[in-house]
């Protein structure tokens, strides 16, 4: 099944690497493709020009395929769509947001599009449109999240649709790589794993706080504005949930949020911060190189679907 997207992407391995803003840079994500999966440059912190440095350092990084999110609610999403299509990215992922704007023109550029939709209603739209494959994304993924979990979301997209379905939020190691695909997964995106690869800029205290993570550390603050956000509680974390518990405005949540990702990548600073990451980041126990992640994530997952295929025998 993995083989479909694999060739679709041009890739050697179904595992994509999600996109962080802050965090998923020309370094991590040259790194991830040229050891065989699909690096995702993040732009949601980027404008135009911001994203066209970003690639044309990312292209003299790796001669692989690589793909470029663009978050579809930025005030600069205009201006990168038009970068990537100037610069002609092979691939493109999209976030918050179930209407993509140019995608006949990412289309006419030849770009595969793979959008990260939240339910079957969304995931169904975008197929009509003629977009290559999605990723359904559960809520127990890290940054913004939706309501539903993976194991509940990812089957239902899979019958609903009739393009390749990655999984994505939950899923760390082969185990989860392989639970995904009994689901009907084609491919597996993962986000918090790939934070401690040594090829990642974030500080790292963040590394520190994701290694020492356990299973009942995260928090989902946001819920009140309708774009829930998924953390690692923390003073911060802590601070916004009371002030959502007593209807808050907007205005006060967003001045407590503003430049809360940054504080915690680029500043190492674990309680100010918003230190995003998902359930899984238990599972997450030390620092390897991204070719160490991925050829250990594909072996486990190899060995594990061979033992369940002879225990059918």
């Amino acid at each position: 099944m993995y083989g479909n997207i694999c060739e679709l992407l041009g890739i050697e391995y179904p595992i994509i690497q999600g996109a962080m803003a802050w965090i998923s840079n020309p370094e991590l994500v040259s790194a991830v493709s040229n050891a065989g999966g699909l690096g995702v440059l993040a732009t949601g912190h980027l404008d135009g020009e911001g994203c066209r440095k970003a690639i044309r350092r990312l292209k003299e990084m790796t001669d692989r395929p690589y793909a470029v999110n663009i978050m579809l609610l930025s005030t600069f999403a205009d201006e990168i769509a038009k970068v990537v299509c100037e610069e002609r990215v092979p691939v493109i992922t999209t976030g918050a947001g179930s209407t993509i704007t140019h995608l006949k023109a990412f289309q006419e550029m030849g770009a595969k599009v793979i959008p990260v939709i939240p339910s079957v209603a969304i995931a169904k739209r975008f197929a009509k449109e003629g977009v290559n494959a999605v990723v359904a994304e559960g809520t127990e993924s890290g940054g913004h999240v939706g309501k539903t979990t993976t194991m509940a979301l990812v089957p239902q997209v899979v019958d609903a649709v009739d393009i390749p379905v990655i999984a994505a939020g939950g899923i760390a190691d082969g185990r989860g790589m392989a639970a995904a695909t009994m689901l009907g997964a084609s491919a597996f995106q993962l986000g918090t794993r790939f934070l401690v690869a040594k090829e990642c800029t974030v500080h790292p205290n963040y590394k520190q706080r994701i290694l020492k993570a356990k299973d009942i550390d995260t928090t989902t603050t946001g819920l009140s504005t309708g774009h829930p956000v998924r953390v690692i509680r923390n003073k911060m974390a802590r601070a916004y949930e009371a002030l959502e518990r007593e209807n808050a405005p907007a205005e006060k949540l967003e001045e407590l949020g503003k430049g809360a990702l940054r504080k915690a990548v680029t500043d190492g600073d674990m309680e100010n911060g918003s230190v995003m990451s998902g359930q899984i980041a238990g599972l997450v126990s030390k620092e390897q190189t991204a070719k160490e992640i991925i050829e250990e994530l594909y072996k486990e997952y190899t060995s594990i679907m061979k033992n369940a295929v002879n225990l059918m025998r």
